[in-house]
C-alpha cells in the first residue's frame, strides 16, 4: 500500500489555530486519501476560550499532541518546544512541517524540522515590522531563512524576502485569514446578536488591548485607557478584556481606568467577527485585527508604532499612532475626515488555502 503525504502542523496560539482552519479544511476536502495532517499544539498561549467549544465552533481538528509549554522565558520556551517537537517528528516521520506566523512555536517547529532535514512551509512568510526588539520579528525572520516553501500574503512580503536575498520557493498566495473571514462572515451574522452586547450596528467602537508592551507597562496602559475613556464619552466603546490585564488593573486598585468603557469577557472567534463587522471604528494593538478591520471595511486605529500590514495604511483604512493619548484622540478625530480607497484589495481572492495545498502537493 502506497503511503500518502503526511503533513505535521505546529501551532501554539489562538490566532494560529484560526489561520490553520482554512488549510486543515482544504486537506480534509482534498479528493482521495493521499494526504493527511497531524496537529501539534505547543500550549504557548493559554487562553480560556481555547476549549472544546472553540474547536467545535471553527471545526478545527483536535490536536494529536498538546505539549503544555507556557509561562516560561522566551529561551526556555523555545528550547523545550524544540526538544519535544523533535521527538514527535522522529516518531511521525512527516513529509513536511507546516508553521504559521511568528510565535516561539513557529521558530521551534521550523528549527526542529530543519535539523532533521524535513522541509518547512511557512504561512505568512515575508512579513516585517523592521523592529528587532519584537520577539515576533526575530522569529519570523529566522523561520523564513530555513523554510523551503514561503507562502506570502502580499506583494510587499514577497519584496521583503527579495530584499533579503530569499527568492527560491516564494509564492504570493494571498492571506488565509481572508479565506476564513469570508467563510465565517455569514455564520457570525446569523448566530451572534449585537443585542447580547447592548450595542447597535455602526454606533460603537470596538477596542482590543493585548500586547505585552502595552499591558505590562502601567504608564502605557493608563494612557491608552485614558484615550479610550474619552472616546467612550462620544460613543460606546466595547472592550473584551483579557483576564491578565483585568487582574493587573485590579491589583493596582485602578478600576477607575475602566469607567465608562463597556468591558466584556473575552469573546469567541464568531463573536469577535460580529463585533468587528458591525463597529464604525476599531482600536487595537493586534496585527490580525488590523487586517480583519480592513476585510470588513471598518476604519482602524492601531495603537503601536509600526505595522506589518502596510497595505491597510497605504489604502487609508488604518492609522498607526502609538500609545500616547493625544495621538490616539487626534486619530479618532481624523477618522471622520478620511475617505479610504475602495479600489484595491491586496490580500488575494479568498482561495489562499487551495493554492497553498496545490503547491505543497506539487512540491512533495
Amino acid at each position: 500500500m502506497t503511503r500518502g503525504m503526511h503533513i505535521l502542523t505546529v501551532v501554539g496560539a489562538r490566532p494560529q489555530f484560526i489561520k490553520a482552519t482554512a488549510l486543515s479544511r482544504a486537506i480534509r476536502d482534498a479528493p482521495g486519501d493521499n494526504i493527511s495532517e497531524t496537529i501539534i499544539h505547543t500550549g504557548q498561549h493559554f487562553d480560556e476560550n481555547m476549549s472544546g467549544s472553540f474547536f467545535k465552533e471553527l471545526d478545527i481538528p483536535t490536536p494529536k499532541y498538546n505539549l503544555g509549554i507556557a509561562s516560561v522565558s522566551h529561551g526556555a520556551m523555545t528550547g523545550r518546544m524544540l526538544e519535544s517537537i523533535e521527538e514527535i517528528l522522529q516518531k511521525e516521520q512527516p513529509d513536511l512541517l507546516l508553521v504559521y506566523g511568528d510565535t516561539n512555536s513557529t521558530l521551534a517547529g521550523a528549527l526542529a524540522a530543519s535539523k532533521l532535514h524535513i522541509p518547512v512551509a511557512h504561512i505568512e512568510a515575508g512579513l516585517r515590522s523592521f523592529n528587532n526588539i519584537m520577539p515576533e520579528e526575530v522569529n519570523r525572520t529566522l523561520t523564513d531563512k530555513i523554510s523551503s516553501l514561503l507562502f506570502c500574503p502580499t506583494t510587499t512580503s514577497v519584496q521583503n524576502l527579495l530584499n533579503e536575498g530569499i527568492v527560491n520557493g516564494v509564492y504570493n498566495v494571498g492571506d488565509v485569514m481572508y479565506d476564513i473571514s469570508l467563510y465565517y462572515r455569514d455564520k457570525a451574522k446569523e448566530q451572534i446578536e449585537l443585542s447580547d452586547f447592548n450595542v447597535e450596528s455602526n454606533k460603537y467602537s470596538l477596542c482590543t488591548i493585548h500586547r505585552a508592551e502595552t499591558t505590562s507597562n502601567l504608564s502605557t496602559l493608563s494612557g491608552v485607557l485614558e484615550a479610550i475613556r474619552t472616546i467612550a464619552f462620544d460613543q460606546p466603546v466595547v472592550l473584551p478584556l483579557h483576564p491578565r490585564t483585568r487582574q493587573l488593573i485590579n491589583s493596582q486598585k485602578k478600576e477607575k481606568w475602566l469607567q465608562g468603557i463597556t468591558v466584556i469577557e473575552p469573546v469567541s472567534y464568531l463573536e469577535m467577527q460580529r463585533l468587528e463587522m458591525s463597529a464604525n471604528l476599531i482600536l487595537t494593538d493586534s496585527g490580525g485585527i488590523q487586517k480583519e478591520a480592513f476585510f470588513h471595511g471598518v476604519p482602524c486605529i492601531t495603537m503601536r508604532s509600526e505595522t506589518e500590514w502596510v497595505e491597510t495604511v497605504e489604502l487609508g483604512w488604518n492609522q498607526i499612532v502609538g500609545t500616547a493619548p493625544t495621538t490616539i484622540l487626534q486619530a479618532y478625530q481624523n477618522v471622520k475626515a478620511i475617505t479610504p480607497r475602495q479600489t484595491e484589495f491586496p490580500y488575494g481572492t479568498g482561495q489562499s488555502a487551495t493554492q497553498i495545498l496545490s503547491i505543497i502537493q506539487e512540491y512533495l
